[in-house]
């Protein structure tokens, strides 16, 4: 049997996780939070701590961090790397309606929500959001830590690396890379390889 949940950051994102856990039959033991919110709770789960009770729970709960992502990949880095010095392990969660080919490689820490599709041959990073109807096609790599937005197209063969965040509705051609820490603006096309760090969006996507 799967052990329980403990999920770190109670906002918005949080809610979207707990849906997806609860529909793949994950049990959540609580959620950590900032201090001054213990006792509060997200849709019916009590936060029951905060990241300084990370190894009480490290026995026998696994850990997402349900923190978002946006601008920086920063915090959600440092919460993990928190959860693995305490010696804590990670679930992975997948939405009951998420379309998960079983030819491809998810690592821990990582949540797929619902309407997701993550096709064959793909294999995605540590701690990544493949968030609500995202697709991450045949053959991509994502790194770690990133996250692919709601209604997000990755198109087969591409290469998305460590800390990216492609935005709402953006579109990345099949077969381009995309350097590590890049943010793609909501609704962008990328149609070339992005080499260097940086915001980029538009149709074609360019830095800004």
């Amino acid at each position: 049997m799967d052990r329980e949940l403990i999920l770190i950051g109670g906002g918005g994102h949080c809610r979207s996780v707990i849906e997806a856990a609860e529909s793949c039959g994950r049990r959540i033991r609580g959620i950590l939070d900032l201090p001054e919110l213990l006792g509060c709770r997200c849709l019916g789960y009590e936060v029951i701590g905060n990241d300084s009770d990370i190894p009480r729970y490290a026995g026998d709960c696994d850990f997402i961090v349900t923190l978002g992502h946006i601008s920086s990949p920063d915090r959600r880095i440092a919460l993990h790397h928190l959860v693995e010095e305490a010696g804590g392990k990670f679930a992975t969660v997948i939405a009951s309606s998420a379309c998960v080919s079983r030819h491809t490689t998810i690592m821990p820490g990582t949540v797929v929500l619902h309407n997701a599709c993550v096709n064959a041959g793909a294999s995605i990073g540590r701690g990544c959001i493949i968030n609500t109807a995202a697709v991450v096609e045949h053959d991509c790599t994502v790194g770690d830590w990133c996250h692919i937005s709601t209604g997000a197209i990755v198109n087969g063969g591409c290469a998305i690396g460590d800390g990216c965040f492609i935005g709402s509705g953006a579109v990345v051609r099949n077969s381009v890379s995309i350097a590590e820490r890049s943010l793609v603006g909501a609704a962008s096309l990328v149609t070339r390889n992005i080499e260097s760090p940086g915001v980029y969006y538009g149709v074609p996507a360019k830095r800004r």
